[in-house]
């Protein structure tokens, strides 16, 4: 199970970051994908990164987010700046293997007001 963390209140205009630890083998072998749900909606992709390092975002964040990810430490980082009330959600990672969701973690929520 990938299990995020470091997630908190921030202001508009803040930022945090998250991160997500992952078994080396699934970190080296397939892409890792953070997500977040919202109050009230369905759960939305948010940003990708491959093994090879190409990275992906949806169109609401990009510019503002960054996804990294550290092999040394089997961990994957989301940055976000710029944060604003609209990103509040509880964020997610995950990864697919053989097209198929790894089981859910319980996600760190992110509260973005003043």
């Amino acid at each position: 199970q990938l299990q995020a963390s470091g997630g908190g209140l921030v202001q508009p205009g803040g930022s945090l970051r998250l991160s997500c630890s992952a078994s080396g083998s699934i970190f080296r072998l397939y892409p890792m994908l953070w997500y977040r749900q919202a109050p009230g909606k369905s759960r939305e992709w948010v940003a990708s990164i491959t093994s090879g390092g190409d990275t992906d975002y949806v169109a609401s964040v990009k510019g503002r987010f960054t996804i990294s990810g550290d092999n040394t430490k089997n961990t994957m980082y989301l940055q976000m700046n710029s944060l604003k009330p609209e990103d509040t959600a509880v964020y997610y990672c995950n990864t697919r293997v053989n097209g198929r969701f790894q089981p859910w973690g319980q996600g760190t929520l992110v509260t973005v007001s003043s």
